[in-house]
């Protein structure tokens, strides 16, 4: 029987196993997400990476693989390891209530192109527009304009990740995100599912996502490779 436990392990295996199957593409025993989607892939066994990075390089350009304690083996013939990022898991220990003032409003799919640019702006690189399907969107707008938003990203039967935590330069500082990130875990948690999120080791917002009620579980690493040239 999988546990929760395990699924935390090896989450965006277990999301493509679950809440996102329709979102798989597997390769010799790797499963990764439709490309115009996300990035992402995962894997239990490392003697299968190397051929399956090299497939789906075919169709994406750069991609991570995520893994807990596992170093990926790769064709360096046609894949090339661009970097690691020593990231950590943090899951919610206790809810730490937050007053909300701002008026926090659900992201339909009208707002496709405001989250991409905003996500892009502060954030450049690795979100794809379709990734607006993983999950909920939640923004706060001021004078018309989408300033801050939390959105939701990796999610199984059990768990849903918190992630696309942006807030527009102009307006740090002011706790949007704080207030964002309370009102996405409070929908998370009447899914009567586990809130959970991701950042790199010695990410800034550490402590405030401790204050909120966050403790870091594990390392999660993330393997950023691209396509040789």
């Amino acid at each position: 029987m999988v546990t929760l436990e395990d699924k935390l392990k090896n989450p965006v295996w277990y999301s493509l196993n679950e809440t996102h199957k329709k979102f798989l593409i597997e390769y010799n025993g790797v499963q990764f997400y439709d490309p115009n989607i996300c990035n992402f892939g995962a894997f239990f066994d490392t003697k299968k990476t190397a051929k399956a990075l090299s497939t789906y390089s075919e169709l994406v350009e750069n991609f991570f693989l995520v893994s807990e304690n596992q170093s990926p083996e790769i064709d360096n013939n046609f894949v090339v390891l661009d970097k690691k990022i020593n990231g950590c898991q943090m899951v919610l220990e206790n809810l730490i209530e937050v007053e909300i003032t701002e008026t926090i409003v659900p992201l339909t799919k009208e707002y496709i192109d405001e989250i991409y640019d905003l996500i892009w702006l502060v954030m450049p690189g690795f979100y794809r527009k379709r990734g607006f399907e993983m999950g909920l969107y939640f923004g706060i707008f001021k004078n018309g304009k989408l300033v801050a938003i939390t959105g939701q990203r990796m999610q199984t039967d059990e768990f849903i990740e918190i992630s696309g935590v942006v807030t527009h330069p102009d307006y740090t500082g002011k706790g949007l995100a704080k207030q964002l990130i309370t009102h996405t875990t409070k929908e998370i948690l009447k899914e009567k599912k586990l809130p959970i999120l991701h950042t790199n080791k010695g990410n800034k917002a550490i402590p405030l996502y401790k204050k909120l009620g966050f403790k870091v579980s594990r390392d999660m690493n993330w393997w950023f490779y691209r396509r040789k040239k």
